[in-house]
């Protein structure tokens, strides 16, 4: 079963995030987002799988399991016995993903309290505060949260192209992919450079979306750079925010001032996909396998 660990846990995590830097900025925005951030979930989701087989597998080569259970203990420690580590560091890193996986669900909910509860149907929700935040709250229905700190940083025009960029990730739902991705990242951390460009992707959609609707790419580009200069996104508001922090806001705007250029071919879109597939069917074929282990383990007892 060795090979099967090896494939999807140590192999097919560093691939995809080879697979997207080699495809950053060559694909359109709104379509790579979904394609990298559910091929990315796939892959964690494959990854995690298979860290609960082998779990399986260390306690089932635990000789009171074996007695209670009627199988040869022997059996099944023979199957990992060139790597005895594997099983049970497989159970360390099945209990850090777990933790990780809960505190990110935490994480998430604790985005939903940074609005007054019941104040507001939908739309545009202005919040009394100096500090320049705006984010997109999912619900049914979305919000809008835009503080005066970050109103009285725009002009009219920077603002109307910040209520458009926010607007499209509402309409776009783009706070299922940054929750893949998240999710992902949490379940194998060699996910995180793929998360952080899920991140990326969607506020290019959101940026491209804007652009489209007020028909003028500078603007929006403006409208990043002030909503940057004004306040950096907080780290309880994650993925949703106008002004994301670090060397992304130059790639953004550098982005949307430049002429638009020809897309790559569509196919692209599959090599993250084609990898995310392998590694379920890699994980369904890991799932067989110890079935039989524990067969033939239950007959040699």
């Amino acid at each position: 079963m060795f090979d099967h660990f090896l494939w999807s846990v140590v192999v097919v995590p560093p691939l995809v995030v080879l697979a997207v830097r080699w495809l950053a900025d060559r694909l359109a925005p709104a379509t790579a987002a979904r394609a990298v951030a559910w091929s990315a979930l796939a892959v964690a989701a494959a990854s995690t799988f298979n860290l609960v087989l082998f779990a399986l597998h260390a306690v089932a080569e635990i000789p009171l399991v074996g007695g209670a259970l009627g199988w040869s203990t022997r059996v099944v420690y023979e199957d990992t016995e060139r790597v005895p580590f594997v099983p049970w560091l497989s159970v360390a890193l099945l209990a850090y993903a777990v933790v990780a996986l809960i505190w990110r669900l935490r994480r998430h909910r604790r985005v939903l309290a940074l609005i007054p509860p019941g104040e507001h149907s939908g739309g545009l929700v202005m919040v009394d505060d100096d500090e320049a935040r705006a984010f997109a709250v999912p619900g049914r229905p979305g919000r809008v949260v835009v503080t005066t700190g970050m109103r009285a940083a725009l002009t009219d025009r920077q603002f109307e192209a910040l209520l458009a960029h926010e607007n499209a990730h509402l309409t776009e739902r783009h706070h299922r992919l940054a929750r893949a991705a998240d999710l992902a990242v949490a379940a194998h951390p060699a996910l995180w450079w793929v998360g952080r460009h899920v991140d990326y992707l969607i506020e290019r959609a959101a940026d491209e979306r804007a652009a489209a609707e007020l028909g003028s790419r500078n603007v929006v580009a403006r409208a990043i750079g002030a909503a940057a200069l004004a306040g950096t996104a907080p780290r309880a508001t994650p993925h949703l925010h106008a002004a994301s922090a670090g060397g992304v806001i130059p790639r953004r705007v550098a982005r949307l001032l430049q002429p638009s250029t020809a897309q790559a071919p569509r196919i692209l879109y599959a090599v993250p996909v084609a990898l995310a597939a392998a590694s379920i069917i890699w994980t369904g074929e890991a799932t067989i396998d110890l079935i039989e282990l524990f067969i033939s383990a239950g007959r040699a007892a």
